[in-house]
């Protein structure tokens, strides 16, 4: 069996689209996050006026971003972030996790840079690592000319425009692409590929579900970890977004493979309890319920317009939190 959400900021329209890298994509170990406000997954508004483009300085806005990887502006005036000091502070920890998001345009199509700064990097911060993936430099796709964002103004039920192979997360540093999953050309997964994720008693029903339910696409990628952790990432395009909250195959419902029963991923709960912020709208954790077996599966689940992302992890004994997460909330940066 088998196995991190962004903020808006506005295209600037000059001429060709190019992508935006800011740093390699190290992630800083834990640091509370100063208590912001987390926007819901649907943003209110991408559209602003144009604006000369300026430089961008990575460290303030990385510190700025840590407020809030889903809600903060990344162009306002950061702060640094002080250190948590208790579990509690899990869900603010993680936020040091998101990439701070670099918004530039050229074109009709938009460039977005996502960079992780490495908390060793910043200076008078350091700790031991916690587990944390070092994941490339992550940019968002060109758009075709005259596409519009998703959830823009034109674009309210967040149609993605870009290639859906091109919205998949990296796989991080140093780990191992997986050799068992079955991946046709550009990554495109079949729908039986897909299913095999799922008990063989699902899979005929989830079969007539796609087929009268405007399933377009499914790619995928997976890979293996240092530390044992298997990954895969499924993005599922549908013909419209309405068609996504039909799609009942992830959640705590899911029938997967050698999983009896799935619960609600309670670090994730805990650390948003703590957190002075609304809950985060459309992002959904799971992890198997005890007694597992050898290995424990936990799931991600993300509705983004007309996808649906599909995250699982499968580890030996129990699947570390701290990755878990952090890879859920990059890869809905990616959809946001």
């Amino acid at each position: 069996m088998t196995e991190q959400n962004t903020t808006e900021a506005a295209p600037v329209p000059p001429e060709d689209a190019a992508p935006q890298p800011v740093a390699p994509a190290t992630v800083p170990a834990q640091a509370a996050a100063p208590a912001g406000e987390v926007q819901d997954s649907v943003p209110e508004q991408w559209a602003a006026p144009a604006v000369a483009e300026a430089p961008v300085d990575g460290d303030a806005q990385a510190e700025a971003f840590a407020a809030d990887p889903l809600a903060a502006n990344p162009f306002a005036a950061p702060e640094v972030p002080a250190a948590p000091k208790d579990r509690r502070k899990l869900f603010a920890a993680l936020r040091w996790t998101a990439a701070v998001l670099v918004f530039g345009a050229v074109g009709t199509g938009v460039a977005y840079g996502v960079t992780q700064p490495a908390r060793t990097d910043i200076p008078g911060l350091s700790t031991k690592a916690d587990g944390r993936w070092t994941y490339p430099a992550l940019a968002k796709p060109a758009l075709p000319q005259g596409a519009a964002l998703p959830f823009a103004k034109d674009n309210p039920n967040g149609i993605h425009y870009a290639g859906l192979t091109e919205l998949l997360l990296p796989a991080p540093t140093g780990s191992t692409p997986d050799s068992k999953l079955k991946l046709e050309k550009d990554g495109v997964v079949s729908v039986d590929t897909f299913l095999e994720e799922y008990e063989a008693s699902a899979r005929e029903k989830m079969k007539d579900q796609f087929t009268n339910e405007g399933l377009r696409q499914i790619v995928g990628r997976g890979w293996t970890t240092p530390d044992g952790t298997l990954t895969r990432v499924y993005l599922l395009r549908f013909h419209a977004s309405g068609f996504v909250d039909t799609f009942k195959g992830c959640g705590r419902d899911m029938k997967l493979n050698g999983v009896k029963l799935m619960s609600s991923d309670l670090d994730w709960n805990k650390g948003k309890t703590g957190q002075s912020a609304p809950p985060i709208n459309f992002v959904s954790l799971f992890a198997e319920s005890k007694p597992v077996g050898d290995e424990q599966v936990k799931a991600g689940c993300i509705q983004s317009g007309d996808i649906q992302a599909v995250i699982l992890q499968t580890r030996k004994g129990e699947v570390a939190t701290v990755p878990f997460h952090q890879t859920v909330i990059l890869q809905h940066q990616l959809l946001g």
